[in-house]
């Protein structure tokens, strides 16, 4: 039996379904997060058993031996069925900043044409990573200048860049542990800063809901920057970036 070997490579156009379906899964999956987190929090919890007492008290649905252990189930659809209100408010609170930070990502400068876009400029790359030829992940780090654009994003001028940014950066779940999205970091930062010298910073969003992403651009010695809170429990968000300077003290 062939052993299986992980492997790094740039994004094709045969892959643009499977992509974009994981950009906009990854987008998501924030608000997935953020709701199952408020599910469990302790105040909603405490919310949950109020509601759940009062209104079994009040229909009068406590356990009685009479019904034999039928009886003993009786509170159980009470307290099931009061925890859907709760989680469909948490959800109505998440939702809305969530789902515009995913259309941002989605109607952003690369989304039109993945292809082209990342093969502007020499420092940019939209790279995938396999694994026995199955997808695990993929990163997207994006050095196009917005000047070198036009305004239907057509390519003017090449030129030189000297940031930039961190658009995509997804690891499925099963293969988080692993630490490969330490791999494709560090294969995207190497690329980008080898093939354009004037490149000084590379920025990435920060989120306190992806403890992988965070952890390894920390790793990376990415510096925290400001953050802002979102969500019914104030997820941090924010942005971090690494300098050249700092890239080349972490890889000597």
């Amino acid at each position: 039996m062939a052993e299986r070997e992980a492997r790094i490579r740039r994004y094709e156009g045969k892959d643009e379904t499977l992509v974009r379906f994981t950009i906009g899964k990854a987008s998501m999956e924030s608000l997935a997060v953020a709701n199952r987190r408020a599910y469990i929090h302790p105040i909603t919890l405490a919310a949950w058993l109020l509601m759940s007492y009062a209104i079994i008290s009040y229909m009068n649905l406590w356990p009685a031996d009479h019904y034999g252990i039928v009886g003993y189930l009786k509170p159980l659809p009470m307290l099931a069925a009061s925890a859907v209100p709760i989680m469909f408010f948490i959800d109505w609170l998440n939702r809305p900043v969530f789902e515009n930070a995913t259309q941002a990502i989605l109607r952003g400068p690369d989304m039109s044409h993945l292809l082209a876009h990342y093969s502007r400029h020499p420092a940019s790359g939209l790279w995938i990573v396999e694994f026995g030829g199955l997808f695990v992940g993929l990163i997207g780090l994006d050095a196009t200048s917005e000047s070198a654009l036009s305004k239907d994003g057509k390519k003017q001028s090449k030129g030189s860049s000297t940031s930039a940014i961190i658009r995509h950066f997804y690891v499925d779940e099963v293969y988080r542990s692993s630490g490969i999205q330490e791999d494709l970091l560090a294969h995207a930062l190497r690329m980008a800063f080898n093939a354009e010298p004037a490149l000084e910073v590379v920025t990435a969003s920060d989120s306190s809901l992806f403890p992988y992403i965070r952890d390894c651009l920390s790793g990376a010695d990415f510096a925290s920057e400001k953050t802002q809170k979102v969500g019914v429990l104030g997820w941090q968000l924010g942005r971090r970036s690494l300098s050249r300077e700092q890239w080349e003290k972490k890889t000597k």
